[in-house]
């Protein structure tokens, strides 16, 4: 019998988040390709064209394909009959490998995880610990999936207990029309059904991690129950028109998963967890023979794609004052040139601290007719001025928009909609909302020219940077008079 060693293990999963990091699934990029070839709304379809276009990159030049480079959660199996070398607890290893893998200097990972979560809230500096799942088979292999999961769209999970004659497919499209855009769709929806609160989490979670194959199942049809929920959630969900990024389109759902376990009669759990346009996972066996080996994608299965030009507008931000932002309307692509600063929820929160104070911000920085762009960049490598930087997700910032106002800042710029208070705010300051699109991260931080830390250094990839920016894609989502985009397009586009 072959000995699994440690290190094979510490290799294979630092392996695995690098390579999720740029790779996307093969079954997922020919989803977004098929999407792409027949989405019918201009929005959604270069929202696609810009994901699929980063996918690309991402795959040619390895860096990630979000800013946002996720937690990670691993499946392991371990054989009863496998022989392991280990000089430290399994846990250890794999948090072992997650740390390699995320702290590699050829493709710096973004650390996202923070400790003391109630309380100081503080980065573990290598984005550890992983969420780690492990059951047992007989055989004499260890069997491990390696998921990352971004925040916007875990953000997005519900769970229920729902009595049993009450309707799954109800709560889901209930549910659905409710989560936005903030977790980046085009995606995969993934549903557990059964077990008990916390199997039905899992369930749902792991139905993520299968290929997908809705179009096979159209097809052949359905089966059973389970299979006929899937077909009609995909169906009906799509018809919503929520669309690519929230701008509305015909494709919301690359596909619905669904896994379920037996369950007490008294009860039916349900839970719901999406999986963004930044889709990340892998599975790999060790049997003894040495690390794990990835291979690569075949660069062929990614079309070559080019944003349309004939209706963007190039922005000097220089120029835009309060008065001539209402040139710009809900729907308009634009092409930021300037300076930009950047802000996320901690910023946010010290910003408005000090100005509760009375206090300058370090460097005395002047927030006044400046636009505030909602991300938290990877460091660069090697010449980079910045590593991928696509937007988060701009909600979490609506509790601060008020002050941000009365400070004086020119607009936003972030990804999904806004609360109504918020787009109220937008039309009374004469403001204006703008969204990059989320999944597109490092093909936006090819715009970004240069970038420095301005304040808050201490707060890592929180801090607020000063970046400069050239031809950055952007669209208009609420502008001058309150036309949220998020509202307009799925109304266009619903057909349920």
């Amino acid at each position: 019998m072959n000995t699994i060693k440690e290190q094979d293990i510490i290799d294979s999963i630092a392996g695995a988040c690098q390579y999720i990091s740029y790779y996307h699934p093969e079954d997922f990029v020919k989803g977004m390709v098929e999407a792409y070839e027949k989405e019918e709304s201009e929005a959604a379809k270069n929202a696609i064209a810009q994901i699929l276009i980063n996918s690309k990159m991402c795959a040619m030049g390895h860096r990630p394909l979000c800013q946002d480079t996720g937690s990670v959660n691993i499946f392991i199996k371990v054989g009863l009959n496998a022989k392991l070398e280990l000089s430290k607890e399994l846990e250890e290893v794999l948090n072992e490998g997650v740390a390699k893998g995320y702290t590699d200097p050829d493709n710096t990972l973004r650390y996202s995880v923070v400790s003391d979560p109630a309380g100081e809230r503080k980065n573990t500096k290598n984005n550890t610990p992983a969420v780690i799942h492990y059951s047992v088979d007989n055989s004499d292999k260890v069997e491990i999936t390696v998921a990352a999961k971004g925040g916007g769209s875990e953000n997005k999970s519900k769970f229920t207990v729902l009595n049993p004659s009450d309707s799954i497919y109800d709560w889901v499209m209930e549910n659905v029309r409710q989560m936005g855009a903030g977790w980046c769709p085009p995606g995969i929806l993934g549903i557990g059904i059964g077990g008990n609160p916390e199997k039905s989490m899992l369930l749902a979670k792991e139905s993520l991690m299968d290929h997908v194959d809705i179009h096979e199942l159209k097809k052949r049809g359905a089966k059973n129950a389970v299979e006929e929920l899937r077909l009609r959630l995909y169906e009906d969900i799509n018809k919503i028109g929520i669309g690519a990024q929230g701008l509305g389109g015909l494709t919301t759902v690359l596909d619905v998963k669904i896994l379920d376990y037996p369950c007490h009669a008294a009860s039916k759990p349900v839970a719901m967890i999406p999986n963004c346009a930044a889709t990340r996972h892998i599975h790999f066996e060790l049997d003894g023979k040495g690390a794990a080996k990835f291979e690569k994608p075949d660069l062929d299965i990614w079309p070559d794609l080019e944003i349309p030009m004939d209706s963007v507008k190039r922005v000097n931000i220089e120029d835009l004052t309060k008065e001539n932002l209402s040139q710009f309307k809900s729907g308009d692509t634009l092409l930021l040139s300037g300076k930009i600063l950047t802000a996320r929820d901690a910023a946010h929160k010290k910003i408005v601290e000090y100005k509760a104070a009375g206090k300058a911000l370090p460097n005395n920085l002047d927030l006044k007719d400046r636009f505030i762009y909602y991300v938290g960049p990877v460091d660069p490598v090697r010449d980079e001025k910045v590593g991928p930087a696509g937007p988060t997700t701009s909600t979490r910032m609506d509790k601060f928009t008020k002050e941000m106002m009365e400070i004086g800042i020119l607009g936003m710029i972030g990804k999904a909609e806004r609360k109504q208070p918020t787009i109220d705010l937008i039309k009374e300051y004469k403001s204006t909302y703008l969204i990059a699109t989320g999944g597109a991260a490092y093909l936006i931080s090819q715009s970004i020219k240069d970038a420095k830390v301005v304040a808050f250094e201490e707060m890592g990839m929180e801090a607020i940077y000063e970046f400069e920016v050239k031809d950055m894609p952007v669209t208009v989502a609420v502008d001058t008079e309150g036309v949220s985009i998020h509202t307009t397009g799925p109304q266009k586009w619903n057909s349920i």
